[in-house]
C-alpha cells in the first residue's frame, strides 16, 4: 500500500516537545500520534508493525518451545 493512501499524514519536521530520536521517528513517520501528557495514539502503520513483531515473537517462541501469555 502507498503512503499516499495511508490513514495519517507524515511530518516533514520533528516535532518540538519530542526529545527522544525514536519518538521523533515514530511520531514523523505517523505510527503514533499524541494526545496528551503521556498519552499516545497507534496509527495503522504503527499497528502494523506492532502486528509483524508479535508474529516474528511468536515465531521464535514456538520454535523453541516456549508459550506465549498475555499480562
Amino acid at each position: 500500500m502507498r503512503m499516499a493512501h495511508m490513514f495519517g499524514r507524515t511530518l516533514r519536521d520533528a516535532p518540538a516537545d519530542a526529545e527522544i530520536p525514536s519518538h521523533q521517528l515514530m511520531v514523523r513517520a505517523a505510527m503514533i500520534r499524541p494526545l496528551g501528557a503521556g498519552l499516545y495514539s497507534l496509527m495503522p502503520l504503527g499497528y502494523r508493525v506492532i502486528r509483524k513483531i508479535e508474529k516474528i515473537v511468536r515465531e521464535e517462541m514456538d520454535a523453541i518451545g516456549g508459550q506465549e501469555m498475555l499480562m
